[in-house]
Formats: C-alpha cells, sequence, structure tokens
C-alpha cells in the first residue's frame, strides 16, 4: 500500500481512505474503512472514461450484476455509485496474499492437492460469477487472493464494462485491450465474442502457474505480440506439471472454446480439501500476521481517532454508518511507515495465531490426459511470474529489439513476397524471435532460435512452424543474419536472399485506422451492365496483433449454369485472411474459406496487399493479389 497523494480524495461516499492500493488502466484502487471500521477496497473510475455516457450505462449493470454474485468465492460488494462525477464501487477488503505472492515470492509451485483444491474454488467463483452474467476477462495469478477458508476471486466487473464499450466502438481508438498478457484466451487474443469458456482457459493458465512457477505461454517479458502468438497458436509449456494435474489443465487449455470443460463440470468432479494450503503455507502466514499485530498494536485507534469527522464527497448506496463490522487489522500506512522500515504487504493476512496440521490426502478423479507430448518453449527467465519479474538474462543488445519487415521480391510498393521478424531479450539457445514470410501462394510464421548476437550482428539458427497456410505447405525457415545499419534499417540475409528491413509496429494494435472498418466493392458496370448489382464484394478490416486473422472477405455472385449462363441462385462466399505485416500498406496471408459457406464455386485467392487511396474525394481501398494483376476496389460503408 502507499500513501495518499495530495490530489486524493479524503473521503469516497461513507468510505474514509486510508492508501493507495494501486492504478490500473480502469481506475484507481484505494484502501479505506467503513463507519464501523470494515476494511474496504474502493474502486474509483479514472475520468476519461466516467465521461461516457455508454460506460456509465455498462458500469451500472455490471455493477448491480456483481451485487448479485453474492461474494460466493469473491469480494462482496459493499457499497457503490455509478451516478457520481467519479463513478466508483466499494468491495470487501481479503486480507489474503496473492497467489503470486505466495508462488512467486515466498513459497515457490505449490503440491498437486492445492493445486486440485484451488481449482475448486476457483471454478466454484466462476459458477456464480457466470450465473450472475458475467464474465471476469481478467483471471491471473495477482486477482486470486488465498485465504484459509479457500480462494478469493477478485478485480471483475469494470474489465468487462469496459470491453463492452469497446464492442461498441467507444474505446478502440486507444487500443483498448481486456486481459494480462500471459493469462489470456485465444479468443481475447484474437478480439472474438468471449464467453465464460474465456474464464476455464485462464483458469487452467493460473493452475499451471501454481503447480510450476511460470505461465505457461510466457510473460510479458518475452514481448506481448510473442506471448499472444504463443496463446493463439502453441501449445502451453506445461514441463514439470505433475501427472495429476496434465488432465485438468490440459482440458482447460484446449484452444476450441467448446472443448473446454465448464466451472461447473469442474466443481462436480473436483472435491474441496480442508484444510487447503500447505502446512508451511499456513505457519508462514500465521507467523507474519502475528508479527504484523504486534507492529500494529496500539498505533491503529490514535492514527485514525476522528474517522468520522471527514465529510463524504459523493453519494451512493453504501454500509450504514451503524455498521456493526468489526475492524480488520491493517498492513502499515503512511503515518506508520516512516517510523519502521517498510514491510511487504503482499502476505498481509488477518490471522492472529494458526495452529495447523498437514493436509490430509486425497484422492481425486481427474480428466485423462491424452495428449502426453511435450513441447519446445521451455526457455523462461528464473523466477518469472505473473509477468512481473525481473527481464531474463538476454544478450541482445537493445538496437534489435522489435519488429522488422522488408520485401524480397518485388518493390516497397508492389510486394510479390515479404518477410517480418519480431526480436526480443532472450539468451543464446532461446526461440526468441517470431518470424512471418508470406508468398503469392502461403503464410508460413514460426519461431526462430538465438545462436549470437553482438553490437551490429544477431544470428538466428534452427526454427520451427507454428502457423501454415495452407496447412502443411511451408518448411522451418533458414538460418538468418541481420546486421544494423542504423535505428530504423537491418540487412537481412538467409542464404542466398538478401533483403533491406525497416523497423515495424508491434502490439494489439498494429493497424492504422485508415484501413480500419467496412468496404465495400466499388460498382463496375462497365463490366457486368444491368446485373451489377448481383455481385458485391465486402472487405472487413479489424483491429489487432500480427499473426490474426484481421481481415474478412464476403462474394456474393449469381450461380452459372453448365452453359455459363447465370442462374437466379445465388452463391455466397466467406473467408479469413491472417495479417501478415504493416506500414503504408497491409500485408495478409491467403484467404481461408470458412468450412461452413465453402462451395464449388468459391474462388481460392492468394496472399494480397492493401492500399488506401482517394477516388473521387473518397477513401478507396485497393486490394492487390501478389501476382501481376489488377486490384479489386472498395470503397468506404
Amino acid at each position: 500500500m502507499e500513501p495518499l497523494n495530495p490530489e486524493d480524495p479524503v473521503s469516497i461516499g461513507p468510505f474514509r481512505l486510508i492508501g493507495r492500493l494501486g492504478v490500473g488502466g480502469m481506475g484507481r484502487v484505494f484502501l479505506a474503512r467503513s463507519a464501523g471500521g470494515r476494511t474496504v477496497a474502493v474502486k474509483v473510475v479514472h475520468a476519461e472514461l466516467a465521461a461516457q455516457e455508454e460506460f456509465r450505462r455498462r458500469f451500472s449493470r455490471e455493477v448491480a450484476a456483481l451485487e448479485r454474485v453474492g461474494g460466493t468465492g469473491t469480494a462482496p460488494v459493499l457499497g457503490s455509485d455509478t451516478s457520481a462525477e467519479a463513478p466508483w464501487v466499494a468491495i470487501g477488503y481479503v486480507p489474503g496474499p496473492s497467489l503470486r505472492a505466495v508462488v512467486g515470492e515466498e513459497f515457490g509451485p505449490l503440491p498437486p492437492e492445492t493445486v486440485r483444491a484451488l481449482a475448486s474454488g476457483l471454478a466454484r467463483a466462476l459458477v456464480h460469477i457466470h450465473d450472475a452474467g458475467l464474465v471476469h476477462r481478467d483471471l491471473k495469478p495477482s486477482n486470486v487472493l488465498l485465504t484459509v477458508d479457500g480462494p478469493r476471486l477478485i478485480d471483475f466487473g469494470i474489465a468487462r464494462a469496459v470491453d463492452t464499450v469497446a464492442d461498441g466502438g467507444g474505446l478502440t481508438s486507444t487500443g483498448a485491450v481486456v486481459g494480462s498478457p500471459g493469462f489470456m484466451s485465444p479468443e481475447q487474443v484474437r478480439g472474438e465474442h468471449v464467453t465464460p469458456a474465456s474464464d476455464v482457459f485462464c483458469l487452467g493458465s493460473v493452475l499451471a502457474y501454481a503447480a510450476t512457477g511460470r505461465s505457461p505461454f510466457g510473460t510479458a517479458d518475452s514481448g506481448v505480440h510473442a506471448t499472444m502468438f504463443r496463446i493463439a497458436h502453441d501449445e502451453p509449456d506445461l514441463t514439470d506439471l505433475a501427472p495429476e494435474l496434465a488432465g485438468l489443465i490440459r482440458a482447460c487449455l484446449a484452444k476450441d472454446p467448446a472443448a473446454r470443460p465448464s466451472a461447473t463440470e469442474i466443481v462436480e468432479t473436483l472435491p474441496v480439501a480442508d484444510p487447503w494450503l500447505p502446512a508451511d503455507v499456513l505457519a508462514r502466514l500465521g507467523r507474519h500476521a502475528a508479527r504484523l499485530l504486534e507492529a500494529e498494536a496500539g498505533t491503529d485507534a490514535g492514527a485514525w481517532a476522528g474517522a468520522g469527522s471527514q465529510g463524504p464527497r459523493t453519494g451512493g448506496s453504501a454500509l450504514s454508518a451503524g455498521d456493526p463490522t468489526p475492524s480488520t487489522p491493517l498492513p502499515p500506512t503512511a503515518r506508520t511507515e516512516r517510523a519502521r522500515p517498510r514491510r511487504r504487504t503482499a502476505l498481509v493476512a488477518a490471522l492472529a495465531a494458526l495452529v495447523v496440521a498437514a493436509a490430509a490426502t486425497v484422492t481425486y478423479t481427474f480428466w485423462p490426459d491424452p495428449d502426453t507430448g511435450s513441447d519446445e518453449q521451455k526457455n523462461r527467465g528464473k523466477g518469472e511470474t505473473d509477468g512481473i519479474s525481473a527481464r531474463p538474462a538476454g544478450i541482445v543488445p537493445a538496437g534489435f529489439l522489435g519488429a522488422w519487415e522488408g520485401v524480397l521480391q518485388g518493390a516497397a510498393d508492389h510486394p510479390r513476397e515479404t518477410a517480418r521478424i519480431e526480436i526480443t531479450q532472450g539468451a543464446a539457445g532461446a526461440k526468441n524471435a517470431v518470424y512471418v514470410r508470406v508468398a503469392e501462394d502461403r503464410l508460413c510464421m514460426g519461431r526462430s532460435r538465438l545462436v549470437s548476437a553482438d553490437e551490429d550482428k544477431v544470428v538466428f539458427g534452427e526454427s520451427d512452424v507454428t502457423n501454415s497456410v495452407p496447412a502443411a505447405r511451408c518448411t522451418p525457415a533458414p538460418h538468418q543474419t541481420l546486421t544494423l545499419r542504423s535505428p530504423d534499417v537491418l540487412e537481412w540475409t538467409s542464404g542466398a536472399a538478401k533483403a533491406t528491413f525497416r523497423k515495424a509496429p508491434t502490439g494489439t494494435t498494429v493497424v492504422p485506422a485508415r484501413f480500419l472498418g467496412r468496404w465495400r466493392s466499388k460498382p463496375m458496370p462497365e463490366i457486368y451492365g444491368d446485373t451489377d448489382d448481383r455481385f458485391t464484394t465486402e472487405v472487413t478490416v479489424s483491429q489487432g496483433p500480427i499473426g490474426t486473422p484481421l481481415v474478412r472477405i464476403t462474394d456474393v455472385f449469381p450461380r452459372t449454369d453448365a452453359e455459363g449462363q447465370m442462374t437466379s441462385d445465388v452463391v455466397s462466399c466467406s473467408s479469413t485472411a491472417v495479417l501478415a505485416g504493416v506500414g503504408d500498406l497491409l500485408v495478409i496471408g491467403p484467404q481461408v474459406s470458412d468450412a461452413g459457406t465453402l462451395d464449388p464455386e468459391c474462388p481460392e485467392n492468394g496472399s494480397s496487399y492493401l492500399v488506401v487511396d482517394k477516388w473521387k474525394g473518397k477513401d478507396l481501398l485497393r486490394v492487390y493479389p501478389m501476382i501481376d494483376s489488377e486490384p479489386g476496389e472498395f470503397l468506404r460503408l
């Protein structure tokens, strides 16, 4: 906890603020007390979000839904005011350490029986959240708090309200992404509709972290795009996972949402152990709590005398002034921290003394593990925890880090073959480069292993293929050598091939705004005559990262008979294409037809690049195939 800043309010509603717990993308979080002495966490929405009426409406609905959850396996809602100038919600403060703190800082990986109990407790919380019409969307180790009575899931509701506004276009210009890299689902990475199955995938990642001490898809330290790419395309790194946990966790981490178990199925399968935490963890919490209570003795009343003298600054429903809830011990405050060395606040627990027995051995049923094969994602920095650990040791000079793109055949404004490589920090032997190569008839993506690096040259060796469009058409990239020429230019060689690469955007929102939106084919009566309105093509370009299918194409045209004459029947073809390069133009791979719309008359289109020009004062999207051919032309809808 940090002390309040001068610009912070003294109170929110009937809650008197004590300190800052954190600041996130959605708002500020304060530690506070009710008039009756109950400790609460008050979340106050950022002003830029509060200024959006649509956000306020949705936030109000989300808070109402949170209240319906009822605190089962979660922190209960104790008050809110969604109509205040700065909307807020007060949630019961859970005086327990986070899973990230216990695994990453204090204890290390948890034993299988504890991970099973953790799975049961979190699944039970998810059942209540989903039944209330919510999807958590940010389930990660730092949002899981451990108590003697079981895990508690926190920090949901506001994220969903923001994401819903983003779905409607209100926040897409800022690139709002809900979720934490390393603990997102493939649907979140691709920007698709998110269902309760997304939370189950995230639960699988959290359980893998609890059991191994590592995120199964790496952390943000290895690069946001690289992490999200692995989530969407790679198998999880479950090295050192206990066999009795493999079936459950692999089932949760299925790429197909329909293949994952539901939260209810997990609850029904896994009983709860009591005590559920290892004796060593409980004993540590007890010792820490005893020291904390001893250090705080005699300071609380004097430090906070006259708590009722501060008038509320906002209204709203909350606990009444006569709240009888007993006081909860607090972490060190701004007043007491100056009098003694600051204590770590991650393991604050309201436990006066704990006498515990070793956890009993419990036999569980679990999902069978039909896929016991391993993968090659074993290059993890020591001590990585929930994306907050120190950067792993690496040898790549800073000038090489980031994304680079170049043209292998053709010209910069008319490419016939392109390549992209995104380099993250890593030690020799790490697969710390993600490459994308696009030719006329294929798109190949994969990872390359670092061989060596010095001030002006980086060499990558063996690679593997992680995505091939069409399937099974790609071979691993050969050795690649990159030589830095300037901060924005490097020379790339691979065998006899050479090209100049330039710095390129990276992250989750790389598509320039001028490309985004829906486009319809320009009328061409000179070709189709009176039947021109029967031939339409729509192109939709969405925002997102490289390596995801962001371009959708829908063709509608009349079916022809055996003699080539148009009939009254209509052919409708839908397909998507993976984004492979960005800049003045967009490079996309071959179109992949939707399985449900496949028709013998649907064309098979190869790779393309997109350019935005002007035509009669209007935006004109030109889609060029990577062959010598005329482009398709589209006007913005």
